[in-house]
């Protein structure tokens, strides 16, 4: 049994879709359909059960995914020991962070990572969700969150507060609130989708749901969206931009933490340790 085509089928199980799973394995859609094809025709039966595009294990399919799995492990666990002997200060790190911190922090980052050490190429994956280091889909993680899983290692490196945000034109238009008792005059910018069970937007569909005029389940696009004039914005401090202005500190939701994480396999990987010492010392000295 082809050993890729077993990978292929991992992935599709673990995401659901060919979309999805051909984006994480770095391989084409096409060559995705056809090694699930080639293992079916190997095993003589179907492995999924298909609707709408998404792919459901049958039976057989979820047997053969535990045993895979077990092997996958085994795979992973050979190539994190091999590479956690790797001392040479050069090859590829592959950095997960959320859409944010991919936008604004990072290249200015990046750039004066290449001139320090031109011998490390870093690729960045833009994630805001939980991703399997493990099987080394990312080397390290930048993650937001108050408890980082027990699997991984690593240390906090800043906290952000929630605040309102809004744009000038929207405080000319409608006057600056610097209270939460003054917003009744105010229009909102809420959330949809998962980010609904947050803190912040949980208070404010309480509060003020008939005021709210647009919601997003993305809160880089609320930031934008407050940046437009269209409301006002709850929103940490890491989202902050030229368009919005901070009017005061949402003390009902609790700051958020990052961290940067790593396999505790890979702690002692030289470019690994070199990264994760630099994104500590950068996000340490930054006074945003």
């Amino acid at each position: 049994m082809d050993w890729n085509s077993m990978k292929v089928f991992l992935a599709i199980a673990e995401h659901g879709n060919l979309m999805a799973a051909s984006k994480a394995l770095n391989l084409s859609h096409s060559t995705v359909f056809r090694r699930l094809q080639d293992l079916e025709e190997k095993v003589g039966s179907s492995l999924f059960e298909k609707s709408n595009g998404q792919y459901q294990l049958n039976e057989l399919g979820a047997e053969l995914t535990q045993l895979g799995r077990s092997v996958a492990n085994s795979f992973d666990d050979i190539e994190r020991h091999i590479i956690g002997r790797d001392l040479v200060p050069q090859g590829r790190v592959k950095i997960t962070c959320p859409t944010n911190f991919a936008y604004q922090y990072l290249p200015p980052l990046l750039a004066k990572f290449q001139l320090l050490h031109p011998d490390i190429k870093l690729e960045v994956l833009v994630s805001d969700q939980a991703i399997n280091m493990s099987n080394r889909h990312a080397d390290i993680a930048l993650r937001v969150t108050s408890a980082p899983p027990e699997s991984l290692v690593g240390r906090q490196l800043k906290s952000y507060q929630w605040a309102l945000y809004a744009s000038a034109q929207y405080l000319q238009k409608y006057g600056r609130p610097s209270e939460l008792k003054e917003l009744e005059a105010h229009q909102f910018i809420g959330a949809s989708g998962h980010l609904n069970n947050m803190a912040a937007f949980t208070w404010l569909d309480k509060k003020y749901a008939t005021k709210i005029i647009f919601r997003s389940d993305d809160l880089v696009t609320m930031a934008h969206m407050a940046g437009a004039g269209l409301g006002i914005a709850i929103l940490p401090d890491d989202l902050k931009t030229s368009s919005i202005k901070r009017l005061f500190t949402f003390k009902a939701a609790a700051a958020n933490k990052l961290w940067v994480l790593t396999h505790p396999d890979l702690r002692n990987v030289e470019r690994i340790k070199i990264v994760m010492r630099f994104l500590t010392k950068a996000f340490g000295e930054d006074r945003q």
